[in-house]
């Protein structure tokens, strides 16, 4: 398809399953050409993309980098440009999580966890959000959890921490770039991906008890909120929770 691509355009962190995939297919729904983000996952990535450009009349492109690293965040930066010619919105979906119990867990394996879901988008912000805010506009989306907010599980207190420290920075880098640049958080409660899928018949069930809808979220869903929160143009410094009316 012949097309000058100066429609706007979205980079997601993790875009390349589960999730991050499901808020690619949100964005480019919408007309959005966007920027698939992954750092292992390169088969995944260009499936995706293919898919996307198959389906919509967008332009998609993958990017390897390790948002924990500067220098490749930057790069992904000046290719996105190059590309584009500009960016819209980042949303900030990377992250990984590693449960086990206190006494295995190690001083490193916390950094690891910090590393991808905290130090990672505070890089993307910190270059991506500038870059927007000397555009004059732009929107960026963390993705945290209800982890942060309201429920615990010690065996992903790393994981639950990040979350939690992903808000702060949330809340700060919205006062740092406003009033050009609007940030904001969704956070998700259990979604149907590789990380609830191991969960065991009788984790389920508890969970799902605790669950008003009484079923764990699609990835599509969530995606719905994310690209809300992207969007609609006077919300600012806010905290979603898109958890199905969870009682914990």
């Amino acid at each position: 398809m012949n097309k000058s691509y100066n429609e706007k355009t979205a980079i997601i962190t993790g875009g390349s399953r589960g999730l991050g995939a499901a808020i690619v297919e949100e964005f480019a729904k919408h007309n959005y050409n966007v920027v698939i983000n992954y750092n292992n996952s390169k088969t995944k990535a260009n499936k995706l993309k293919n898919e996307i450009e198959e389906k919509y009349p967008v332009k998609a492109i993958i990017i390897k980098a390790d948002v924990s690293n500067e220098e490749e965040v930057i790069k992904m930066m000046e290719e996105t440009v190059k590309t584009f010619g500009r960016i819209d919105v980042l949303v900030n979906n990377a992250g990984i999580c590693n449960d086990s119990l206190l006494e295995d867990k190690t001083p490193d394996m916390f950094r690891t966890i910090l590393d991808t879901n905290l130090v990672g988008p505070f890089i993307t912000m910190k270059h991506i959000g500038t870059y927007m805010y000397n555009e004059g506009e732009g929107s960026i989306v963390n993705i945290s959890s209800t982890n942060g907010i309201d429920t615990y599980y010690p065996e992903s207190m790393d994981y639950d921490a990040s979350k939690a420290g992903l808000i702060s920075l949330n809340h700060n880098f919205a006062k740092q770039f406003a009033p050009l640049v609007r940030v904001n958080c969704v956070a998700p409660g259990w979604i149907k991906t590789d990380m609830s899928s191991g969960l065991n018949e009788e984790q389920l069930e508890q969970a799902y008890n605790n669950i008003l809808l009484g079923r764990f979220a699609e990835p599509s869903e969530i995606a719905e909120s994310v690209y809300f929160a992207a969007t609609a143009s006077y919300l600012n410094n806010s905290v979603i929770e898109v958890d199905g009316g969870s009682t914990e």
